[in-house]
């Protein structure tokens, strides 16, 4: 029987972080929902989430339209850099969740590049 294609991107995800477990870096991790984008930057024993941002953040919500455009998604990898550099993470393995690199993802990770996180 064929996966549906949420099960396809869970196990994508799973190899990812199989992987990223195996290097035991911090990972950001980023999940997407229709109206909503969330970043979270997690310890390498993958036991304590270090910094969190979303578009559901009532400072966020009121700085843009809709949550779920590609400039929301900047502004969250902006702000995930930030709260990361200031909890002493400068070094990250980007964790995708099996999404596909494109996208808000994409403007995601690039905005978090050009903040000062590396991966």
């Amino acid at each position: 029987m064929a996966m549906s294609k949420k099960e396809q991107r869970l196990r994508r995800a799973r190899q990812t972080r199989a992987r990223i477990a195996l290097q035991g870096a911090v990972r950001l991790t980023v999940t997407r929902s229709n109206l909503h984008i969330y970043a979270s930057v997690i310890s390498g024993c993958g036991t304590k989430v270090l910094a969190t941002a979303s578009t559901a953040e009532k400072e966020v919500r009121e700085q843009i339209k809709h949550g779920g455009n590609t400039e929301a998604a900047a502004l969250i990898g902006k702000r995930i850099a930030e709260k990361a550099k200031a909890a002493g993470v400068e070094k990250v393995a980007f964790d995708r969740a099996g999404f596909q690199y494109h996208g808000r993802i994409k403007a995601l990770a690039e905005a978090a590049r050009e903040a000062g996180l590396q991966f």
